[in-house]
């Protein structure tokens, strides 16, 4: 956690600083919308009682024709999955945070004998994650292709009973699941905490 809290300023932000989670069999994910300096999304994987990032700029597809661009970003605390609110301005990650799904995840990664541990997986550059979510579900796989400076990571949906090429739920599905607000709700919200804060 030394590379997130070095990069925020906790006691001027609303950030989490990383209380830890009950330890729990099913590890969990979570997805928030960041309407920071560009609008992408935060796909967010419990790994060794952190969670493991990657920004998505266009967000999570339910076509598995579709390979999303998943740009690797610092581990993030366990209770970040629950924080929604506004990132002050001049503070690392300005802008409004939704939770935009969330729930449980199984590790599919196949390894010898059985599946490969999540941070192995993730090392590799090879996952596969079955998501219990509240928008989206089924079979994900994240890749890296590449090595050193030119890796990439790409998300793609699996193509199971899950998929759906006709789904858009990235634009027709904007709402947070955790309090049913859009980013404009939020922002205002967030807009009052910092006047309390004044």
């Amino acid at each position: 956690m030394a590379s997130y809290r070095s990069k925020r300023a906790l006691s001027r932000t609303p950030d989490p600083e990383g209380a830890e989670r009950p330890s729990d069999d099913v590890p969990i994910f979570v997805i928030q919308k960041h309407d920071a300096s560009t609008l992408h999304y935060d796909f967010r994987i419990e790994a060794d009682g952190v969670l493991k990032s990657w920004a998505v700029p266009k967000g999570p597809s339910t076509d598995p024709r579709e390979k999303r661009l998943a740009i690797p970003t610092e581990d993030h605390p366990l209770d970040y999955a629950e924080f929604e609110g506004v990132i002050p301005e001049d503070e690392y990650g300005a802008g409004t945070v939704l939770i935009w799904d969330r729930g449980t995840y199984e590790n599919m990664t196949e390894g010898d004998g059985g599946p490969k541990p999540i941070a192995d997986a993730i090392e590799a550059g090879h996952v596969v994650v079955w998501l219990h979510g509240e928008k989206i579900g089924g079979g994900y796989a994240l890749q890296r292709t590449g090595d050193g400076k030119d890796a990439r990571w790409l998300l793609v949906k699996m193509d199971d009973d899950e998929a759906d090429a006709r789904r858009n739920p990235v634009s027709t599905e904007p709402l947070s699941v955790a309090s049913g607000r859009d980013l404009y709700e939020i922002a205002e919200q967030g807009a009052e905490w910092e006047d309390d804060e004044a």
